[in-house]
């Protein structure tokens, strides 16, 4: 059995960033295929929190998270499109091969500084977008709705973007189609469309029109 440490109880800042695909080699290495292309976050940080897809026992429900386990990262290396680590207490294939279809997450604490004008992925999220009215007695920005994702069309980011309106009351309120689910933009997360990203006010500023 992999000699991991008693259990710990998961940081609530968790950020799922992969999942174990395979056993790598023989020495109880495994391979992992990240989520998103920001994969280093994976390959920096000391240690991986795993979490099995199947549901707790009842048995193990009576103990702390025991189907979350957090391992030490030895050494870790990209592989491809996927990375392969080496964790702490993992020395054998068949524990490793066991490990298939786990959920690989980092404590948002554990992520590296972002360079200038970066961000990652998960701080977009929650963000609320404003865009340019299309009609004249709506002069300047206009709230377009919530990032709820953000994902990738192989050549830059997009934002899912949740449309919200501010009610004649004041309040904010989803709008939905005629089926009762969120209405959607796709807005590309480039700099000729976002002209400000401020995480503190978890606002981000854009030119697209609300219309589109």
């Amino acid at each position: 059995m992999a000699d991991v440490s008693a259990p710990l109880a998961p940081p609530d800042d968790l950020v799922e960033l992969g999942r174990i695909v395979s056993a790598y080699g023989i020495r109880g290495w495994v391979k992992v295929q990240p989520h998103s292309s920001q994969a280093e976050v994976l390959r920096s940080a000391p240690q991986w929190w795993l979490t099995s897809r199947q549901s707790p026992s009842r048995a193990a429900a009576s103990s702390l998270s025991p189907h979350v386990v957090c391992y030490d990262v030895v050494q870790v290396r990209p592989q491809g499109s996927t990375i392969v680590a080496e964790l702490k207490g993992l020395s054998d294939r068949d524990e490793a091969e066991a490990m298939r279809g786990q959920l690989v997450s980092v404590s948002r604490s554990d992520f590296p500084a972002a360079s200038a004008d970066e961000y990652y992925w998960v701080d977009l999220v929650g963000c609320q977008v404003f865009g340019v009215s299309t009609e004249d007695h709506l002069p300047g920005p206009i709230l377009l709705g919530v990032v709820h994702e953000v994902g990738d069309n192989g050549a830059h980011a997009i934002l899912q973007v949740h449309r919200q309106r501010v009610s004649t009351d004041g309040s904010i309120e989803s709008m939905l189609d005629s089926k009762g689910r969120p209405l959607e933009l796709l807005i590309p997360f480039v700099a000729a469309h976002v002209s400000n990203v401020d995480l503190q006010a978890r606002r981000i500023d854009t030119d697209w029109p609300d219309a589109f």
